[in-house]
């Protein structure tokens, strides 16, 4: 991985990304700091930025579908199909819905989904895995052979084992340690 993109990366999430404030997550847990990536994904050169990095590691997988929960795992989903295509990767992207919509064709999986391949499950920011989880389940209940995850961020919360107990090979791009060593640097 190039190590400049890697810190253009951080210092674009650092900027925009990243909260030190108390919240509460998605998963329930109190934290003293936010990353909110979806700004980040829609800036141009963040968006440039993920796909290029993260689609080195979905290449090696040999994945030729990935997928996450709407909406955080859209952006990252968008960025790499686009760096796929930009390298003559080819590859297939959907995004799994909270609750099936109740008009039209009402799916749960929307997009370019294909039962019974190879895919990987996505998500921007990993804290106990239960989002990417609750998509895992709902990809494999539809038939896709779900094998990998890939996290733009870990944030070291329990999601690693979590999705490991799914029987999920994971990697992520960047350590929230990383990021949050940056944002103290910057003051």
């Amino acid at each position: 991985m190039d190590l400049v993109l890697r810190r253009e990366l951080i210092d674009i999430l650092v900027r925009e990304a990243y909260f030190e404030r108390q919240v509460t997550l998605s998963s329930g847990k109190v934290s003293d700091y936010y990353l909110d990536c979806r700004p980040a994904m829609f800036l141009p050169r963040g968006m440039f930025l993920v796909g290029e990095m993260m689609l080195e590691s979905v290449h090696s997988a040999g994945v030729a579908q990935i997928g996450g929960m709407a909406v955080a795992a859209i952006p990252i989903i968008s960025a790499i199909i686009a760096a796929g295509y930009r390298h003559d990767i080819k590859l297939r992207g959907c995004f799994v819905r909270k609750e099936t919509k109740a008009h039209g064709m009402q799916k749960l999986i929307e997009g370019a989904f294909r039962p019974e391949l190879k895919t990987a499950v996505l998500d921007d920011v990993i804290t106990t895995g239960k989002a990417t989880l609750e998509a895992l389940e709902a990809l494999r209940e539809a038939g896709a052979n779900v094998t990998h995850c890939f996290a733009m961020v870990d944030r070291n919360e329990g999601g690693r084992e979590a999705l490991s107990a799914a029987g999920l090979n994971y990697q992520f791009l960047l350590d929230a340690s990383e990021i949050r060593a940056a944002a103290r640097a910057r003051k």
